[in-house]
């Protein structure tokens, strides 16, 4: 459709273009006719003999052989022919009256129908005493091809001196008027005009379908193969999404995520406090998927408790004897907004608990704002993990659009400043205004804060200096494997000594201190 559409279009712009070049090149002809003409009466003007004398009406033939364009020039006394370039009339002949003045002051008649053309219509000038007679036909004589219709009219559209292929006069005068045409006459065209003159062509669109079968070929071919092109596109996108959400099924059968560590580090002592799980799907063949691309995959199918569930398991049993011999760390769980609304990960991970010595005060649990968009069965499950001794933190706070609302609303122990806020620190931006009065708010509410996406030392020290508790970013490590996290945790215990013990957010202390 889009291929006949732009073929469509050519041909209709090029006879279009076509249109406006044969009334241009008829308006240059009426030019030329108009001017001829006009010499000739203003040299009939000048003579000097007699006036219908023997040498009167010889000059006045002379005139007309001389003059292409001029059929004949008569000379006019009281409104009656007196003579002309062949002689005296046998029988009175009354001058015609003018119809349109033109901008030298010569007067036209567009159509008269004089005995010496035999009842042809001509074309009459009036300049003083004298008519000049001139065939309409050279003012449409230009090459055009029959389904074009062309009209020369005088004054603007007073007039019609001059027509070709018997056009719709009443059409064509109201396109010389500036009308557009009707949708029912379906007709394309072209005008061209001087301050005399204005001369119309048109063409029915139905003229177009002849044209259209050389044009046609060609872009309907582009427009298929692009089509094709399209629809294998969209197959294969669709299959791949297909493919992907098999794949990351079987993913989660096989257990082929694994988890990196953030640290998080204490802003007072610099020690490493804690890390965030973050998930990573590794395939088989060593290919790591990013968690752009499988996590909403999972959102919108449904298996992103399943995921939840393994990253729970991989965390407490690759941790499990750091966080026993350490009370001071821990580590935060991201949840989605189903995994909020379900509450299915807490007898999960309780279950997992029992089994090992770790604290249920070890393990954070962080939600975006878009996790907590059904406020009833957040609070539900928020309440209930703070009961089993867990932290709740909101992260990437600022994102959202109801986040004071949050705040107020739902149980939690700390907030996550967002990344970019952080960016803005040391920067002349008006969002960096925002990060202080975060801080101001987690602060009078009694929140523990965490800054994300820390990278450049000035943030650190800002930071620290108002107060923020907790930090992470690349100025301190990236995310981490868990054998380098548990190096990274070693080489800051022993250069900054342990963290103070893991604070019980959930039993409503909300002092960092031990």
């Amino acid at each position: 459709m889009a291929a006949f559409y732009m073929s469509w279009t050519i041909v209709e712009t090029r006879k279009q273009t076509q249109l406006l070049d044969i009334a241009n090149y008829a308006l240059a002809r009426t030019q030329a006719t108009f001017s001829e003409a006009a010499n000739a009466l203003e040299m009939a003007e000048r003579l000097t003999e007699p006036s219908c004398s023997a040498a009167h009406v010889a000059a006045l033939r002379a005139i007309v052989v001389n003059t292409r364009s001029v059929e004949d020039i008569g000379f006019f006394d009281n409104g009656t022919l007196q003579c002309n370039s062949w002689g005296k009339p046998t029988a009175p002949v009354l001058r015609s009256p003018i119809d349109v003045t033109t901008s030298n002051g010569m007067g036209v008649t567009a159509s008269l129908r004089p005995l010496i053309s035999g009842g042809t219509p001509l074309t009459g000038f009036h300049f003083g005493a004298y008519v000049a007679l001139t065939n309409p036909g050279r003012f449409t004589d230009v090459p055009m091809d029959k389904e074009v219709k062309l009209a020369v009219l005088a004054g603007g559209s007073q007039a019609v001196v001059g027509t070709r292929h018997d056009p719709d006069l009443q059409l064509l005068q109201k396109l010389a008027d500036g009308a557009k045409p009707e949708s029912n006459e379906r007709t394309l065209y072209g005008i061209a005009r001087d301050r005399d003159w204005t001369v119309v062509a048109v063409s029915p669109t139905a003229d177009v379908f002849q044209d259209l079968g050389d044009d046609l070929p060609m872009p309907l071919a582009v427009g298929a193969a692009t089509s094709l092109l399209m629809v294998g596109l969209v197959v294969w996108l669709s299959r791949r999404r297909l493919s992907l959400l098999g794949e990351l099924a079987t993913a989660i059968r096989r257990r082929e995520f694994i988890v990196h560590y953030q640290p998080i580090i204490d802003m007072k002592t610099g020690a490493c406090v804690g890390a965030e799980t973050l998930v990573r799907w590794q395939r088989p063949n060593g290919e790591t998927v990013r968690p752009d691309i499988f996590i909403p995959l999972a959102e919108e199918n449904g298996l992103i408790e399943a995921i939840t569930h393994q990253v729970i398991e991989i965390a407490i049993a690759e941790l499990k004897d750091l966080l026993v011999a350490d009370r001071s760390l821990h580590i935060a769980i991201n949840l989605s907004a189903e995994d909020i609304k379900s509450g299915s990960f807490l007898p999960y991970m309780a279950a997992l608990l029992e089994a090992t010595d770790i604290r249920a005060q070890q393990l954070w649990l962080e939600a975006t704002e878009r996790g907590f968009m059904d406020s009833k069965l957040a609070r539900v499950t928020l309440e209930k993990a703070r009961r089993e001794g867990h932290s709740v933190a909101i992260d990437d706070f600022g994102t959202g659009y109801s986040s004071l609302q949050y705040l107020q609303d739902l149980p939690l122990d700390a907030l996550k400043i967002d990344k970019s806020f952080i960016d803005m620190i040391g920067m002349d931006a008006a969002a960096s205004a925002i990060t202080p009065h975060i801080i101001d708010i987690a602060k009078s509410l009694g929140l523990f804060i965490v800054a994300e996406g820390v990278e450049r030392q000035e943030q650190a020290d800002y930071l620290s200096q108002r107060g923020v508790h907790y930090a992470q970013g690349w100025l301190f490590s990236k995310a981490l494997p868990k054998s380098e996290f548990i190096e990274f945790y070693q080489r800051c215990r022993q250069s900054k000594g342990p963290g103070p013990e893991v604070i019980r957010f959930g039993d409503g202390n909300t002092s960092p201190d031990p």
